[in-house]
């Protein structure tokens, strides 16, 4: 109350309401009336006491102040110069005789008497070197200034404030306290604030509280203190330049306007960190507790506001507590006169509740009953919307909220969210969202509480819903119960609405919730049958990583069946949880990839993230140091799964649960952040020098029909080739010509021995050929260039879809070991059988010192040149060497269900793993033990089982989860890694079973 704005302080008379007394004639400046012209009764009629002469005369105030001559003179008026007169004196007849009076000196000027009707000349007049000219120049002034505004900006125009503030520091007391008074006016102007602070004034203004200056100094220093304080780089000066001190000293003056001005600086000072630092050491807490005994309430409520600023540090509300601060204050929240002042105290008490000692000292003393009594029974809204919130603000501490739940505070907290007034719902919410970290708490609102915060998600008010799900949110975590009432309170439904509010906290804690009821079986399904992926789709692509993060979360909770991820993909809900793969924030990235993870449970899903590039972006996190985390890492390894073709290339690992089906391909080992390409654009690729690309694929495409049992001999067993060596000729030149379409329709000779590309046979099918016409032969030739060059890309018609080159070899190796092998019961025999009909395939037994003789090399160039393309189906390979048969054996036996795992080594080397159980430990009671783990042998031993050092931990169902070197049992070669050494010099010191 400054300026033209400020009041009066306010008095109680005893025993009834507080009375405000006021009257229009009071001056603007002052805070009390003017003494009513009756003598002073004394302290029984709460009456001021009578005005009394002090120091110079007060204008202003509780006690009649000083009032200058010029009060009631509308103009500036200086001594008045008077014209001299001459007198008779009598002499001793009677007679009167003429007196001569005394011309003044020369040298002395004659007094002027001015009268100024303009502000500008009175400025002019602050530079004289008289006093008296420059007391009544600021009286003026300072009157004129008292008139409003526009006044104070016409005086800075005019330049008054620089020669004021020299004034400031001037010799004489009454000059020095008139330019006082003009600053503790003039200061209330935003300009003039600005330029005292350039011109640097505020130590000549701090000066001005020393206690031998006079009380109306004090008051307007104060004044202009308070004025300047308003705005931050005031704060600071003021703070640098000592000025808090003389301010806390000041609260305890007599004068009532100096008190208000004092404590009112000191508030705004105290928003600043620095300044409450300082307020602890200056001891400045008795004092100010010292005003909540004042008469006027406007001192209670400043001295209130400062407590509630300065207790937000926990020394501070130790001081308060030690000096017995809580007394007063509980007092006041009991004097219902007071209730003007119970807002600004439960601010302070919620403050203090923070602190434990604090806490215990209210429980102990009955003041925490009284306190939520008080809450509960209070009927002014505001009163109880703080009570609410001291209440939440306390109960972050877990010792705090055990004597809050001892006092039942759950009672008075269900009864303020029945309250009309919003303020108060949202407090309560809050409060209760704050005691859910609290058990007992938790299971109170199960019956009491729940209900009425699901009617509250029905509000219009965004942020009454905002508060009710925060709170829901808090009670439904960790606890099926509280899920369970929500869900029975007609909760679900209202969730998924507040889906779509405008407020981010609403929308992330909704997602919270219905995160938690969907973690049981039956809240999901209800969940899911409510159109739910429809309406996660905005929280998805909302630009708060909060919200981004729920709505992740969300999904992996909820589309955990096909019935849901369908609904999510139909709706558009892939593409951005894909993007949110790519978020910078952490919890953002690691719940996406959770959601991806869940999504690519079936294979339709995961072909649609792999499109849209999840697993590229997977693929990038997993490389960063900084970004990968084990969601995405699993979330990678189970789109891999869906993928196996660019697993095994970059992991060079499959289990025995990744099954090999129709269109897997070797493509070799490729670097982390290499594109594999697709299978399409390696078959059209013309044949080079580069790796061949080894195709599985038993499927035949609309084009060419598979072949039928008929065309190959049937009279064939396991050891016996499936074809002679002339069909397969004729078979390979075949399958050129119609790009891997339909096999060779020719019978094939049966033949005994290893099947061998280049064979007698072979050469004996040429024989016919040359008795040919040279002529004959050069247009058959071009007939087969011409056929084969559509076909060889495996375009059968250009309005069908592109299918894989089809094996029949492949094809026949299926069926013969579904017939031969599938029947054998015992696993370890139909292990060694297949590996024997594998090696067979693929060549035979190689002795480890003729194996740099088995020209696999030329034997796969030949493919190549014949298939016009890099791309070899695994049923044309005669001659195999490590990889070529681990691949055909984990081919085959993922179609018999022989599992085994496919491992690839360096310098070109593969292998199967397989696990079976200890026969020695068959019949023994007890757990059963881990599977061991054995190396299948498919080139120089084919059909044994090398037996490895590490067994299979227990649920562990393939054989390696990593690419770690593994311990073989025995010895290994001299300085050779495990698995590593060289294969065609044996396994030294292995162990065959």
């Amino acid at each position: 109350m400054r300026g033209a704005a400020r009041g009066r302080l306010a008095t109680r008379d005893n025993g009834g309401p507080r009375r405000r007394t006021g009257s229009p004639e009071c001056h603007l400046l002052g805070l009390r009336s003017p003494a009513p012209p009756e003598l002073p009764t004394g302290k029984a009629g709460r009456r001021l006491p009578a005005p009394a002469p002090r120091g110079g005369e007060r204008e202003h105030g509780l006690q009649q102040k000083w009032t200058p001559e010029a009060h009631r003179q509308p103009r500036v008026s200086f001594a008045r110069s008077e014209k001299p007169c001459s007198t008779r004196a009598p002499d001793r007849m009677g007679k009167k005789i003429k007196k001569e009076v005394e011309p003044p000196p020369k040298d002395v000027f004659d007094p002027l008497t001015i009268e100024s009707k303009k502000a500008a000349t009175v400025v002019l007049m602050l530079n004289s070197p008289e006093e008296e000219i420059l007391a009544k120049a600021c009286e003026a002034i300072y009157k004129f200034a008292l008139k409003g505004e526009e006044n104070k900006a016409t005086l800075l125009e005019l330049g008054a404030v620089e020669p004021l503030t020299k004034l400031l520091t001037h010799e004489d007391k009454v000059v020095r306290r008139n330019a006082t008074m003009i600053f503790g006016i003039l200061a209330s102007n935003n300009d003039v604030k600005k330029l005292l602070r350039e011109l640097d004034v505020m130590n000549s203004v701090i000066a001005q509280l020393a206690p031998e200056e006079e009380v109306v100094i004090h008051e307007f220093a104060s004044l202009c203190l308070a004025n300047m304080s308003t705005e931050h780089t005031g704060k600071v000066q003021i703070f640098e330049h000592g000025g808090l001190e003389p301010l806390i000293r000041l609260l305890s003056s007599p004068d009532p306007d100096v008190k208000k001005n004092s404590v009112e600086c000191i508030y705004n000072l105290v928003q600043d960190f620095r300044c409450r630092m300082a307020i602890q050491e200056l001891n400045a807490i008795p004092p100010i507790l010292d005003l909540l005994k004042s008469e006027y309430p406007v001192i209670q409520l400043l001295a209130l506001k400062t407590l509630g600023v300065i207790t937000n540090d926990k020394e501070s509300r130790a001081m308060l507590r030690d000096n017995q601060g809580l007394d007063y204050l509980l007092k006041i929240l009991e004097t219902k006169e007071l209730n003007d002042l119970h807002i600004e105290a439960l601010s302070v008490i919620a403050n203090c509740l923070e602190d434990m000692d604090t806490m215990v000292l209210i429980q102990q003393t009955g003041g925490l009953k009284k306190f939520l009594v008080f809450a509960e029974n209070s009927t002014v809204p505001d009163i109880q919307k703080n009570a609410a919130k001291a209440i939440a603000k306390a109960a972050y501490d877990p010792e705090n909220r055990k004597l809050f739940h001892e006092q039942e505070v759950e009672k008075c907290l269900v009864a303020l969210l029945g309250s009309e007034n919003d303020g108060t719902k949202v407090a309560a919410a809050q409060a209760i969202s704050a005691m859910c970290e609290n058990s007992g708490s938790k299971d109170f609102f199960n019956n009491q509480g729940i209900p009425q915060l699901i009617q509250l998600l029905k509000s219009d008010n965004d942020e009454i819903r905002e508060a009710a799900a925060l709170a829901l949110a808090n009670l439904t975590t960790c606890n099926p119960a509280n899920a369970n009432a929500a869900a029975e309170a007609d909760g679900i439904d209202p969730l998924i609405n507040t889906l779509s509010s405008k407020r981010d906290g609403a929308i992330a804690n909704a997602a919270t919730v219905l995160t938690n009821m969907a973690m049981q079986e039956p809240l999901r399904v209800s969940i899911q049958s409510r159109d739910v992926m429809h309406a996660i789709i905005g929280p998805l692509r909302s630009a708060n990583t909060v919200v981004q993060s729920k709505a992740a979360l969300m999904v992996a909770a909820t589309a955990c069946d096909v019935e849901a991820r369908t609904e999510l993909r139909n709706s558009g809900g892939l593409e951005p949880l894909v993007e949110l793969l790519q978020s910078k924030n952490e919890e953002v990235r690691r719940h996406a990839s959770w959601a991806v993870m869940v999504c690519a449970g079936d294979e339709l899903m995961a072909t649609e993230l792999c499109r849209l590039g999840a697993l590229d972006i997977l693929e990038q996190i997993n490389l960063s140091l900084s970004k990968k985390n084990k969601f995405s890492e699993a979330a990678y390894n189970k789109l891999l799964n869906h993928n196996l073709s660019l697993k095994y290339s970059q992991t060079g690992y499959l289990s025995s649960s990744n099954i090999i089906s129709d269109g897997f391909f070797d493509y070799g080992r490729i670097n982390p952040g290499t594109k594999l390409l697709p299978l399409k654009e390696l078959c059209f690729q013309e044949p080079s020098d580069l790796r061949a690309v080894i195709l599985v694929n038993s499927k035949s495409s609309d084009f060419s029909p598979p072949p039928s049992m008929e065309d190959k001999s049937s009279d064939v067993g396991y050891g016996r080739s499936i074809s002679s060596s002339s069909s397969l000729r004729r078979a390979s030149k075949e399958k050129t010509g119609a790009g891997f379409g339909s096999p060779t329709e020719e019978k094939s000779e049966p033949a005994s021995g290893r099947n061998t590309v280049l064979s007698k046979s072979a050469t004996k099918e040429k024989g016919p050929r040359k008795g040919r016409g040279k002529k004959e032969e050069e247009k058959v030739k071009e007939e087969e260039e011409v056929l084969a060059v559509p076909k060889l890309t495996g375009e059968g018609s250009v309005d069908k879809e592109w299918c894989p080159p089809f094996d029949p070899d492949f094809c026949a190796y299926v069926n013969e070991v579904t017939k031969s092998i599938l029947p054998i019961t015992n696993v370890k025999e139909q292990i060694e059988v297949l590996a024997r009909y594998v090696a067979e395939k693929m060549g035979g037994k190689i002795p480890k010192e003729k194996l740099h003789d088995f020209s696999w090399e030329l034997h796969i160039s030949e493919l190549k040149f014949q298939l016009k393309s890099n791309v070899v189906p695994i049923g044309q390979i005669k001659k195999g060497i490590f990889y070529h048969r681990a691949l055909l054996f984990k081919a085959l036996g993922d179609r018999i269900g022989v599992g085994s795992s496919l491992v690839r080594g360096e310098y070109g080397r593969a292998w199967n793993e397989v696990q079976l159980m200890n026969e020695s430990r068959r019949g023994v009671t007890g757990s059963l033990p881990s599977p061991e783990i054995y190396i299948v042998d498919l080139m120089f031993h084919p059909g044994a089982l090398i037996k490895l050092k590490r067994t299979a931990k227990k649920g562990e169902r393939s054989g390696r989860s990593g690419q770690k070197p593994l311990k073989l049992k025995g010895k290994r070669g001299q300085g050779r890694p495990a698995l590593g050494f060289r294969m065609d010099v044996g396994f030294p010191g292995l162990r065959y079973c």
